[in-house]
């Protein structure tokens, strides 16, 4: 297993220089726009409009931040985005027949936490690629949020506790930007100092070597699954509180801007490499992007515009880092 790690570790290194200098190239970008967009739009800077972004960053970063872990092992998970408007129904019809946030959360996160499992297991047992696996869920989640729900689970109970979920503050900061720190922190030093964060990078840089050397890959992948699941758990309930409702139609394309974010941040599709921080960059990018295109008036539909386009010219970026990896 030393001899796996130490292996692990090179192709680490090669490719973190690499990440390293499209990092400052994608915080150099993030300055550029802010200051364009600024001078465009003065009002860009404001307290309110900052709080906007950052709450808008959160929910993306919530769910990014186990995605990285995800894509990491060389898998993806296309149906967080119908995922979160399941859960936040489902959240909300339990916290108003229960009158308790505490039941609520519990019931979005293990409905969330068991779609990730069954992703999982549909992708280690049944061998289905990742990619049409979770399409298939995201099939079977759209659909069956409205046999669940034909509209909007409206709240009745306005529980303070559940209002200040995704509207509070802690001080002069979001209660929403406070949760996705904390589940960005714990994530970070998972990949950064633990075993588990070696192995997860293992598997996706060589799984056969990690099979060979003893360990079940197939248990790292789905605990990654598992992960993914419970942080849209999360985000689910965020969004039905700023919403102060449970809605069937939340989400929608949801799940390319958090694909979207976590390759434009460096994390490799092929597996292996990644960085939460570059996570972190490429949220703020197309967060301040989406922002600026409403403050200048702009056509908001280009907001489902750009998740494309970034996911098209990071994925080619990826090809050439990986190409430079292998000379």
């Amino acid at each position: 297993m030393s001899e796996l790690t130490h292996a692990s570790a090179q192709k680490r290194l090669i490719g973190g220089q690499l990440l390293g200098s499209s990092q400052l190239v994608l915080g150099a970008i993030l300055a550029v726009l802010c200051i364009a967009i600024s001078i465009a739009a003065p009002q860009f800077y404001s307290e309110a409009n900052i709080i906007a972004i950052l709450r808008q960053c959160a929910l993306v970063l919530i769910v990014a931040s186990g995605m990285t872990m995800l894509i990491i092992t060389a898998e993806v998970d296309l149906s967080v985005g119908a995922s979160l408007a399941f859960v936040g129904c489902i959240g909300m019809a339990v916290l108003n027949s229960t009158h308790s946030l505490a039941l609520g959360m519990l019931a979005a996160l293990a409905f969330a936490g068991g779609v990730g499992l069954f992703n999982g297991l549909v992708v280690t047992r049944l061998r289905v690629n990742s990619l049409i696996a979770t399409i298939g869920t995201m099939m079977m989640l759209q659909g069956g949020v409205y046999l669940f729900t034909r509209e909007a689970v409206q709240n009745h109970n306005q529980l303070t506790s559940f209002t200040d979920l995704g509207a509070g503050y802690v001080g002069a900061v979001p209660v929403p930007v406070i949760i996705a720190a904390l589940i960005f922190v714990v994530a970070y030093v998972t990949l950064r100092f633990t075993t588990l964060g070696r192995y997860l990078y293992a598997v996706g840089a060589n799984e056969r070597a990690v099979r060979l050397s003893g360990l079940r890959s197939e248990r790292l992948k789905l605990l990654a699954f598992v992960g993914t699941g419970l942080c849209v758990g999360v985000a689910g309930m965020i969004l039905s509180s700023l919403m102060n409702a449970g809605q069937p139609t939340a989400g929608r394309g949801f799940e390319l801007t958090v694909i979207a974010a976590v390759i434009l941040g460096g994390t490799s599709l092929l597996g292996g490499r990644g960085s939460l921080f570059g996570t972190l960059l490429g949220v703020l990018v197309l967060k301040v992007i989406d922002n600026g295109i409403i403050i200048l008036g702009w056509n908001q539909d280009l907001q489902m515009v750009v998740p494309g386009i970034v996911i098209i010219l990071a994925t080619y970026l990826d090809i050439i880092r990986n190409n430079a990896n292998v000379r």
